[in-house]
């Protein structure tokens, strides 16, 4: 347990004003499974720890429609300009205050033979040296026969939008393995995640892919191990380790959002103005979001998922003490506290959003169950236990306007603030 725990906090890559990372995994109890532990008194606001994934990917739809980002990190590679002109389908969209945007197009570079982009040459040399040097398609970048391009179209085909996963996830833990020097360590780190039976496991498959999962599957298998089959990884080639592989992404996956617009925002936030000024650009703001809704949608973000061991460890609760975030405008996780967390007591964040954890305990229950397979039993859920097992006339209606849409998809908006 000492030289894997090692391994975990090697990737937390560093905590506001505090010399160590102040939290502790234990185990809770069968039901749960692992939990996130204060190890000392942490402050309302202050940063519990910021953590970097073992692998991230951005979702092959987001890509396809534009949604420039970084290969590696996430990053936003758009202008805030270029991303409002984009969003609102009118290219003479101008943004007042352009110094605001944080984009450094002068920094970018691809990769020479692919030609991925990336938006440093840090970010370009950390992917060759952790997976690329595996998934880089070289001149046949853009070949629909290649087995890569192969895997990534049959995955379009069967996971439309809104993502909530990317077979690209996948592909970049082999590829980790296939390149490592330490395949073990590689092997320790990924089996740290929450494992399921081989029911829970299909249930979560089934709800990523649909009615015809288990023929989706198996093309999804066979593609995938033509890409990208490795010996030391043989068990997750198989009919039941690739569907445990599945399950794994599908429930430890944490969504990731960037956006060149929402920073140029918070940076309007931030500006000392005259009241006149302020009414003046707050108005055009909002209407900016207005005209983006009309145009895009809900669709703002460059937008992946990643897996991140220490934030995978905290455990759900209606009434979260801590809350995730990714300020830095890349794959940089931050978990903040919610209020004062004293040492001992367990570090929860929510898998639902502000609208849905104002919902009955019904209701919540249902997002729950089907999407993360558990009853929640924190205090909100426990003081509401005598509460009628239905939803309210409001939350039906509600419920009947998302049917047909994965409730997945909406989980967990809070996690990809930026």
């Amino acid at each position: 347990m000492a030289s894997s725990m090692c391994d975990v906090f090697s990737f937390c890559v560093g905590v506001a004003g505090r010399a160590g990372v102040p939290v502790e995994v234990r185990y809770v109890n069968s039901a749960k499974g692992k939990g996130l532990f204060a190890t000392q008194l942490i402050r309302k606001g202050e940063t519990v720890f910021v953590e970097r994934p073992l692998v991230a990917a951005q979702f092959l739809w987001n890509a396809l429609y534009r949604y420039r980002a970084c290969d590696h990190c996430l990053r936003a590679l758009e202008k805030a300009e270029e991303n409002a002109q984009r969003l609102t389908g009118k290219p003479g969209q101008v943004l007042p205050h352009p110094d605001l945007c944080t984009v450094r197009k002068d920094l970018h570079q691809n990769c020479p033979h692919c030609q991925v982009m990336y938006c440093s040459a840090e970010c370009r040399l950390a992917a060759a040296e952790q997976y690329h040097q595996v998934l880089c398609a070289g001149p046949s970048q853009d070949d629909p026969l290649h087995p890569l391009n192969k895997l990534q179209e049959a995955w379009r085909s069967v996971h439309y939008p809104p993502e909530t996963a990317s077979i690209m996830l996948m592909a970049r833990m082999v590829a980790t393995v296939k390149q490592a020097k330490d395949k073990d360590r590689w092997i320790r780190l990924f089996s740290q995640f929450c494992n399921k039976t081989a029911n829970e496991e299909e249930e979560i498959v089934h709800k990523l892919l649909g009615d015809k999962f288990k023929g989706q599957l198996e093309l999804l298998r066979r593609l995938f191990t033509e890409a990208l089959y490795e010996e030391a990884l043989s068990q997750w080639f198989t009919p039941d380790g690739f569907r445990s592989l599945f399950a794994l992404v599908g429930t430890n996956g944490q969504g990731i959002g960037t956006s060149s617009l929402s920073q140029w925002v918070h940076a309007c936030d931030a500006l000392e103005l005259k009241p006149q000024d302020r009414e003046q650009l707050d108005a055009f703001i909002d209407q900016l979001y207005k005209d983006i809704e009309a145009a895009t949608g809900e669709f703002l973000n460059c937008e992946g998922s990643g897996l991140f061991v220490l934030q995978s460890c905290c455990n759900h609760s209606c009434v979260p003490n801590a809350e995730t975030s990714f300020p830095e405008n890349n794959f940089l996780l931050h978990v903040t506290a919610l209020e004062d967390i004293k040492p001992g007591e367990e570090i929860c964040i929510s898998y639902l959003d502000c609208c849905q954890r104002e919902r009955s305990r019904h209701s919540r229950h249902k997002i729950l169950r089907e999407n993360y397979l558990f009853v929640c039993s924190c205090p909100k859920c426990l003081a509401e236990a005598d509460e009628p097992n239905m939803t309210s006339e409001e939350e039906e209606e509600d419920e009947e306007e998302e049917e047909g849409e994965p409730e997945a998809a909406e989980l967990g908006d809070e996690m990809t603030d930026v």
